[in-house]
């Protein structure tokens, strides 16, 4: 059921909190924004949906999805919503979701290639590393501590919803958690611009495609830490023109994932 809504209505206070993901968190929530994010959360049927907001043009757009959506769905116009929100990224809808329990990492072993990030901060660089993983078939994504939160609302747009479809871990034991992923005869390969390192091509031709193999990346400038590099069974670069110092981690990890289906 679809019901219109006032601004100033108490069942909208959780929207006015969308922008403060420490919030969220704590209440183990978490936020889709976008019409086709929201869809796509809809549609899966795998997340609790607490409510969701919409304006009339994007009620239209979603009006299907809507009709099979297991929550409350409010309608008010764009300026309530902007200015509940704060905020005018979210094409006109919204979605709260209750945050899934932790996976364990045995649920990633089954996979036949994973990525583990180290470092990887910035949302949009999460997001769109989970995007390039679901566009090349990568089983699921290991993260570090202080690697982004994959739920917050910037990583899940930017991934266009990737991050509610890719399933991920965060391994409190960094990178000393990555030992199951070997003792599961996964390869684990850390991808650096060290000139000593293994050409990527020249590891691709050496293993395969039928290889269990995790990709290891680090953040740009650091890379990966001493630590992450000792736990790696190769060590392989991308080649690029020496006048270039690095290539973002999204990129970089899209044109690994490519050379290693």
């Amino acid at each position: 059921m679809i019901e219109r809504i006032a601004g100033d209505d108490p069942r909208l206070d959780p929207y006015r909190r969308v922008g403060d993901p420490s919030w969220l968190v704590q209440r183990q929530l978490f936020v889709a924004e976008g019409r086709l994010v929201v869809e796509r959360l809809v549609t899966a049927g795998e997340y609790a949906l607490e409510s969701i907001i919409v304006t009339p043009p994007a009620r239209a757009a979603l009006e299907p999805s809507l009709a099979v959506a297991r929550c409350d769905v409010y309608l008010c116009e764009p300026a309530v919503l902007e200015e509940v929100t704060g905020f005018n990224f979210h094409r006109g809808c919204l979605a709260l979701a209750r945050r899934p329990p932790a996976r364990p990492a045995s649920d990633l072993l089954t996979a036949r290639r994973l990525v583990a990030l180290e470092g990887i901060g910035n949302p949009d660089n999460v997001g769109g590393i989970f995007r390039a993983a679901a566009a090349f078939g990568v089983g699921g994504i290991v993260l570090d501590p202080a690697t982004g939160d994959p739920l917050y609302r910037k990583a899940i747009r930017t991934s266009m919803a990737a991050t509610l479809r890719v399933p991920w871990v965060r391994l409190e034991a960094w990178p000393d958690g990555l030992a199951a992923c070997r003792h599961a005869a996964f390869t684990v390969v850390a991808l650096t611009p060290d000139a000593a390192a293994m050409p990527l091509s020249d590891f691709a031709r050496r293993y395969g495609a039928a290889d269990r193999l995790l990709l290891m990346l680090g953040a740009e400038g650091p890379g990966l830490s001493p630590r992450a590099l000792e736990m790696s069974d190769e060590r392989v670069r991308i080649p690029i023109d020496p006048a270039v110092d690095s290539l973002n981690v999204v990129v970089a990890a899209g044109i690994a994932l490519d050379r290693l289906r």
